[in-house]
């Protein structure tokens, strides 16, 4: 995939009342920990599983994935491989999970404006909740809203429309920060407006083919949204 930069895309054309940033992969670098942790668990199941079916639990709520799991392997197989994955991933969450460039500059432009600002997560709550404060990041947001929250998780809107209901903003004046392409998917949906910062799955022709601008950072997305910050 070409790389993109802030350039390659238009600012964005009306003055936001809200931004909603998506969690792990967009402000955490928790994909590439989960990534090892399920390919450890896995060897140490001697589990012959590629790098594609992590990849594609990408943005999913854990139901999906763990049906996309159940696909391939026994009830036992699943068990013991999500036990043991999470068993890793809890020692890497504890430890600090390091942050994407340019998350606390894009918030404190967006804080300065006195904009509101909440998190839309597939995580549950209880886990999203500690990484958040572990990071350093739930103080500076208004609301954090979860998969715990919604019967449906991503692609479907709801997350996304449960969150601008909260914040007392209409939808359609919503900027929405994501790296994935159930993410997305969620945001058009909800009828907002949604910039996508890949990040281990790039964007393919079928998730290009959506229109929404695309972008390499948070700091280049930053770029595309102060101008139009009032």
């Amino acid at each position: 995939m070409r790389r993109l930069d802030a350039f390659d895309a238009p600012a964005i054309g009306f003055a936001p009342e809200a931004v909603l940033f998506d969690m792990d992969g967009l402000m955490i670098e928790s994909e590439r920990a989960l990534l090892e942790c399920w390919r450890a668990a896995a060897s140490d199941l001697a589990l012959d599983l590629d790098d594609a079916l992590w990849l594609s639990m990408v943005g999913l709520h854990d139901r999906a994935c763990l049906d996309l799991l159940h696909a391939r392997l026994d009830p036992a197989q699943v068990h013991a491989l999500v036990d043991g994955a999470n068993a890793l991933y809890e020692v890497r969450v504890h430890a600090g999970l390091p942050l994407k460039p340019g998350v606390f500059e894009l918030l404190g432009v967006l804080q300065g404006r006195g904009l509101p600002c909440a998190v839309v997560t597939s995580t549950r709550r209880e886990r999203a909740l500690f990484k958040l404060e572990r990071c350093g990041l739930l103080a500076h947001f208004r609301d954090v809203v979860t998969g715990s929250d919604v019967e449906h998780p991503k692609p479907a809107p709801d997350i996304y429309r449960l969150a601008a209901q909260r914040l007392g903003v209409d939808p359609a004046r919503c900027v929405v920060l994501e790296d994935s392409a159930p993410g997305v998917r969620a945001a058009l949906a909800a009828g907002m407006t949604p910039i996508q910062v890949p990040d281990l799955v790039p964007p393919d022709d079928g998730v290009r083919a959506l229109g929404h601008r695309i972008v390499e950072s948070l700091r280049h997305a930053r770029v595309l949204i102060e101008p139009a910050l009032t």
